[in-house]
């Protein structure tokens, strides 16, 4: 079966089997799809954007492997698309020749997608991966201790602190030249560290897809680019071209960027939201029922 003929019997599914009712579709879509515990019996589909999407068929990433931990485990959401799950298994064994012994990899996506109740306006379609930037102790951590211990902070103020290492250049590198990357989020001073630690004789193209972020001072957070094929999913805009190690990065260290203030007479920003079904793709509703 061709993927538009997949998403067109999700909608199809969607209609056959009626509307979703009126006790839920008072609810938010963060409501509906938080409540769902196992993923949608559907072949992997990630429908929508990043931050207003579903997915249908998701994999969930093991609790524990060789090269990986997935962390709060109480969440439940280390799920993703499966093209996310074999980016995770690469990555986890490239980061072992810089030596690191694996990852603890933080939120991924809830079973079906979707808004989740709390934490992250993205991470809808499986597409998103947290990765702490806590080295592994490589010892196999119970379900406690992964709900009790926290990532490295390895920021300080406008710089990095004694916590960063070589090694997390090296982990970020290695997942930046990954192709099915298209971003990877982090607090501006590590990309500025990247930056200038980079040499300038070598290939500095991965570079450009470190983006810098508000937070993620503990984590990165690596987005993935959509599938091959997959029709209903909608990518970010592109990235700018050169390195991002310009203008565009001091920014982040202006007053403006650090203390935004409204405009004198600008309009004050409109409150967003809560997403509702009728913000997401309608095969979503198909992801929800079946």
């Amino acid at each position: 079966m061709s993927r538009t003929a997949r998403i067109l019997s999700y909608c199809l599914i969607a209609a056959s089997l009626g509307l979703l009712p009126s006790s839920a579709l008072s609810k938010t879509a963060k409501q509906l799809f938080s409540a769902k515990s196992t993923p949608s019996k559907l072949a992997p589909e990630p429908m929508g954007s990043y931050a207003k999407g579903c997915l249908a068929g998701a994999e969930q990433l093991p609790e524990t492997a060789p090269g990986w931990q997935a962390m709060r485990l109480s969440r439940n959401r280390n799920w993703g698309h499966p093209t996310a799950i074999r980016f995770i298994e690469r990555l986890s064994v490239e980061v072992q020749e810089v030596g690191w012994p694996g990852l603890y990899i933080g939120d991924i996506s809830q079973p079906r997608g979707g808004p989740m109740r709390s934490g992250h306006r993205s991470h809808q379609m499986g597409l998103d991966i947290d990765i702490w930037l806590k080295k592994p102790s490589g010892k196999k951590l119970s379900r406690k201790a992964r709900e009790r211990i926290s990532s490295d902070v390895v920021v300080s103020g406008t710089a990095v602190n004694s916590k960063w290492t070589r090694e997390h250049h090296e982990v970020l590198k290695k997942a930046a030249k990954d192709p099915i990357v298209a971003r990877i989020f982090v607090n501006s001073a590590i990309k500025q560290q990247l930056c200038w630690a980079e040499p300038k004789n070598t290939d500095r193209s991965w570079l450009r897809k470190i983006r810098p972020w508000y937070g993620h001072d503990a984590h990165f957070h690596v987005r993935l680019t959509c599938p091959a094929g997959a029709l209903y999913c909608e990518n970010q805009a592109p990235i700018p071209a050169g390195d991002g190690c310009d203008a565009t990065l001091a920014w982040w260290f202006s007053d403006e960027a650090r203390n935004p203030k409204p405009k004198p007479g600008a309009k004050k920003k409109k409150k967003r939201g809560p997403i509702r079904m009728a913000d997401l793709p309608l095969a979503c509703e198909a992801v929800l029922k079946k």
